[in-house]
């Protein structure tokens, strides 16, 4: 089990420690539904160190990009960041990422936890035009400082006016007296915020410095636990419950950040998919009956034929009501529509909505 440059601090936090991806990690400290209101509301701190990060660069880098990523790298400037996937040649996700182009031949890729020597491999094997390739995973640590408060009570930390970083745009400046710090105005919570990325034998005294300057914003240390309820409630997909290297991203609803302008992994495939159309459909749904939609639990329609599953489910804190994703087939998609979940051999009517279910 690995250990983040963290791990001491969180354990005299008092927090839940659980193995996630292969490292040692906190789930929560004071519980789910305080640390969640606390992002939603105010400004909360995620250790997110376990998140793989590769430098690919050089005169190849952008070739190499275009061919393994779905989204198009060409329309990235300097100091801005790209959400896309690595599509597999079967027509799955081998995973879903962000690519910060730090300047012409120099790439940062933010991969999953989980995936880190997955990626590292695909990314090698396709890597026949010779772009230089760097793993700096275990090097470097990774906050995200999250919720409406954190540019105000961030500001004292640095040199920059994070007022005036767009979102999914990013700069390399000062902050907590730490030189040459990514500050990005990325997150996975849709409460606005900022991800920092520095050395691991920085970011001890970043946390203690965000911690000081946000006392009196209520500043608190925040769980996985709350991290899966925020993003839910946002409906973004996680790897290995929503999208995996089973699912077609064109039904993951991923179609917007898959650009048939270039040739990219399995690109040809995906593009007929798309003509023919998609047979099935992930959606959003809050359950209208009592109960708690949970991963792998069977969806039915109103005559009881199973027509999906449920792949993430909670009693989302911020609505008071069970919500969840899934993929049904096309024609039970539609928003409003009627959908029955199987909770312990039961079906619990729910309704299909729009996501995000937290419009905030």
């Amino acid at each position: 089990m690995k250990n983040t440059a963290l791990t001491h601090i969180h354990e005299q936090l008092g927090a839940k420690m659980v193995p996630f991806a292969g490292y040692n990690m906190p789930v929560s400290y004071e519980g789910v539904k305080v640390e969640h209101e606390t992002v939603r509301n105010g400004v909360g701190v995620f250790d997110v160190s376990h998140m793989g990060e590769f430098l690919i660069t050089g005169p190849k880098a952008l070739e190499l990009i275009q061919k393994i990523s779905s989204n198009d790298a060409t329309k990235l400037e300097d100091g801005k960041a790209q959400y896309c996937y690595f599509p597999n040649e079967e027509g799955g996700i081998v995973d879903d990422l962000i690519i910060y182009k730090i300047k012409d031949e120099e790439y940062l890729l933010v991969v999953n936890a989980s995936n880190i020597d997955k990626d590292w491999a695909w990314i090698e094997k396709h890597n026949t035009m010779g772009a230089e390739m760097k793993n700096i995973s275990d090097d470097y640590s990774l906050l995200a400082i999250q919720g409406p408060k954190a540019i105000e009570a961030m500001q004292s930390l640095t040199s920059e006016d994070l007022s005036a970083i767009k979102f999914y745009n990013f700069k390399v400046s000062d902050f907590a007296g730490i030189e040459h710090v990514i500050i990005s105005a990325t997150g996975y919570t849709g409460s606005g915020g900022f991800e920092i990325y520095c050395k691991n034998s920085e970011v001890e005294q970043i946390w203690n410095k965000v911690f000081e300057a946000g006392k009196d914003y209520g500043i608190k240390p925040i769980g996985l636990a709350a991290r899966d309820t925020l993003r839910l409630e946002m409906g973004f997909c996680l790897y290995g419950n929503d999208i995996d290297e089973t699912t077609s991203p064109l039904e993951a609803g991923l179609g917007w950040i898959t650009k048939f302008t270039k040739d990219f992994i399995n690109s040809d495939n995906l593009k007929k998919e798309k003509e023919e159309g998609v047979k099935n459909k992930l959606i959003g749904f809050e359950l209208i009956d009592r109960g708690v939609p949970r991963q792998g639990y069977e969806i039915a329609d109103k005559d009881g034929n199973i027509i999906g599953r449920v792949t993430s489910g909670t009693m989302a804190p911020s609505l008071n009501k069970s919500i969840g994703l899934g993929y049904v087939t096309v024609e039970n998609s539609a928003p409003e529509s009627e959908i029955f979940i199987q909770i312990r051999n039961k079906p619990i009517a729910a309704k299909v909505v729009k996501t995000p279910f937290y419009k905030g």
